[in-house]
This record gives C-alpha cells, structure tokens and sequence, in this order.
C-alpha cells in the first residue's frame, strides 16, 4: 500500500471536516448574537463597544463578523438583528453545502478503500471458507521429496518418496523415483532391482502398473546386471500373469529382441 497519497486524502478530508464544524460553530454563535442583539436592542453602532468590552472569544468572533457586515451602515435594532439572523443563515448554508459535498467525498473515498483493499480478502476469505473450510493445506510429501533430491540430499529424497507411497499406496509415481535415483543416480542397479521385488510383494498392482515395474526389472536384470535369466524370468512372469495382452505382446518381443527366446 502507497501511504503517501492515503495520507493526504485523510488529512484533506480532516481538514474539511474541521472547517465544516468551525462553520457550523460560527453559524450558532451568530443566532445567539442575533438574540442578545433583541433582548438588549443594540444598533449597528453599540456593536463596536460590545465588542472591546466582550471577554467570550466566540461572541467577540460573532461582533467582528457582524460589524464588518455591517461596514458603513447604520442600522436600528430591528436592522440590526435582521443582519445578524441573514448572516447567520448564510454561514449555516454555507456550511451545509460543504458538509453535503464532504459527505460525498468522505463516502467515495470510503468506497475506494473498501474495494481496493477490503473487498480482496473478504473475498479471499469467502474463497477459502468454500473451497478448503479453513484447513490449512498440508504440504505435498511428493514435492518435499524433489526438493530434497534438487539439493542432492538422495537418501532423504528417497525416504520421502516412500513417506509418499505410504499415504498413497496405488500411486507407482513413489516408487519409479526412488527406482530411477538407486539405479540412474547412485549407480546402484542391484538396490533397484530389490526394490522392484519389493514393490511387488507390497501391494496388488493394476494390470498396467505390475507390468511396467515387471519390465524394468527385466531391462536392469539384462543391461546393467547381465543377468540374462533374471531377465527371462521377469518377461516371462509377464506373459504368464497377462496372457494375450499388448503386455504379453511386448514380452514377447523383448524375449526374441534380447534372443532370451
């Protein structure tokens, strides 16, 4: 927020404002004059002693204001009080204009704050209440996993992920990370390897899912352990849990492609 320019429309406003009341002020301290001036039947030139002689700085306000009015009249009492009630009224509408116009302002400036400022977290709050009722989000545990594999911390991001297969045990996604740093990061295909039979044992994979993690164990076992009848063994169990499927296709395939047929 910019509290440059808030400042200076509150202190303009304050400003008005005071003069509104000063007005406001001056206009009833003329309506007393006004009656004083009846009750004692001054004339426009008893007004000039009356003022050296006031003590009250409002009435001594109200007789200078009269007598100026008054400049180079010279009225009876009836005159006289009639000045001071037209003068009086002319304060009271002045001031009523200016209040009129500072209501619209003061209310405008109100309107511009509460849409710039208040109606965006009402809103936010309103958002918030409907969509999640308040409850703070927990953090996602597959994002504080790649956080910590981005920072090379590798055996943290590894128990991440399998914080994250912990809460959400049909999710593969875990797994094939921590499968992905053993072998690809940590060179270590025999783990990955483990892991995979693990993964296996754990949980009653989908078709698709069980089949994927069959085919990596394959793919490890023959390129990065050379060991050509794990891998066989591996396809094989493909073909067997999937008969005539694209997966049992596909193992087919790699059989005759490694020539483990």
């Amino acid at each position: 927020m910019k509290i440059l320019p808030h400042a200076i429309a509150c202190l303009l406003l304050i400003a008005g404002w005071v003069f509104y009341f000063l007005a406001k002020s001056s206009a009833s301290d003329m309506r007393e004059m006004a009656a004083k001036i009846d009750d004692a039947q001054w004339i426009s030139n008893d007004l000039p002693q009356q003022l050296k002689a006031s003590q009250d700085s409002s009435e001594k306000k109200a007789l200078a204001a009269l007598i100026k009015n008054l400049k180079n009249r010279d009225t009876d009492q009836d005159e006289t009080y009639d000045a001071a009630i037209l003068l009086a009224d002319e304060m009271d509408g002045s001031s009523t204009f200016v209040g009129i116009f500072l209501v619209f302002l003061s209310a405008g400036y109100a309107g511009i704050c509460f849409v710039i400022y208040v109606l965006p977290q009402l809103a936010q709050r309103a958002t918030h209440t409907i969509f999640d009722s308040g409850e703070m989000i927990e953090p996602d545990a597959m994002s504080l996993a790649r956080s910590k594999l981005a920072q090379g911390e590798y055996l943290d991001a590894m128990e991440e992920f399998r914080k994250a297969a912990e809460k959400d045990a049909a999710n593969r996604m875990p797994w094939m990370e921590i499968i992905k740093i053993q072998r690809d990061v940590l060179s270590d295909p025999s783990a990955a390897a483990q892991t995979i039979r693990e993964v296996l044992e754990i949980h009653p994979w989908p078709e698709d899912d069980a089949a994927y993690f069959l085919f990596r164990l394959a793919e490890i076992q023959h390129t990065d352990l050379q060991d050509l009848e794990s891998a066989r063994a591996a396809l094989q169990r493909v073909i067997q849990q999937f008969p005539e499927t694209r997966h049992s296709a596909n193992a087919h395939h790699q059989l005759q492609s490694w020539e483990l047929a």
